[in-house]
């Protein structure tokens, strides 16, 4: 089973048929999912009152968010068991981190960050409702394009980070003009359908009776997905702007 998210692959199911655990279930994780949701909107909007009012602020929670974040994103995935506790505290780092990366953007373009909340939302409760109506199915072709996809996002930001580590990026893709906006537009298309592969990675987790502390396991996952979704909104809707 194949799906484009780090946090939700094939091999995290494995051992888990025999389990006389707790089981998981879609009601269970999409109740945790608000959670996470929940904690991570608190605390963005936070961190934006308080970065607004302290400018200085700004670089650190930016820091400590994404630092943090990936940290505990690590350890969600290598130690599945923690998710329980390592996946509220995700949810607190990236709200840190995205609550002062959206006053950014939003001393830069007013509005986008409510636009790309209302997209991201729209884009998610859309896909949910393709999937669950089958409009869209997670078939093994499906989930072959989406993943080969999101490598190749990833290697082309891997690639750009190590160029910015010389002062020098990779030309037109990272700027405003129709080479960018159309990368930008892909790579929110391949996030989109990320979800997709999400949804069903979640419910053939619950068919397969995993362990109760999957739920979070399988919310974290999903935050994961959405979080990538909001910020290349974001970078989309700033592209048109400055253009």
């Amino acid at each position: 089973m194949r799906t484009g998210n780090p946090a939700l692959k094939a091999s995290t199911f494995d051992g888990y048929l025999q389990s006389t655990e707790a089981k998981m279930t879609l009601e269970g994780t999409v109740f945790k999912s608000g959670i996470l949701l929940v904690l991570l909107v608190s605390v963005a909007a936070i961190c934006w009152k308080m970065a607004s009012d302290n400018p200085a602020l700004v670089m650190p929670f930016v820091m400590a968010g994404g630092i943090g974040g990936l940290v505990l994103a690590l350890i969600t995935v290598f130690k599945r068991e923690a998710a329980p506790f390592t996946a509220p505290l995700y949810a607190v780092a990236q709200g840190v981190a995205l609550g002062t990366i959206s006053l950014l953007f939003e001393s830069a373009y007013s509005g986008i960050v409510m636009n790309a909340i209302l997209l991201t939302a729209g884009v998610f409760i859309g896909l949910l409702f393709l999937y669950m109506t089958r409009i869209i199915k997670a078939t093994e072709n499906f989930k072959l394009m989406v993943v080969s996809a999101t490598i190749g996002i990833g290697i082309v930001y891997i690639v750009t980070m190590v160029l910015g580590f010389f002062g020098t990026t990779i030309p037109y893709i990272h700027e405003s003009g129709a080479i960018g906006i159309a990368f930008s537009g892909f790579v929110v298309a391949i996030a989109a359908l990320n979800l997709v592969l999400d949804f069903d990675f979640i419910e053939q987790g619950a068919e397969k009776g995993c362990p109760k502390y999957m739920e979070w396991y399988g919310a974290f996952g999903l935050l994961v997905t959405l979080v990538w979704l909001y910020l290349e909104i974001l970078r989309l809707l700033s592209k048109l702007r400055s253009k």
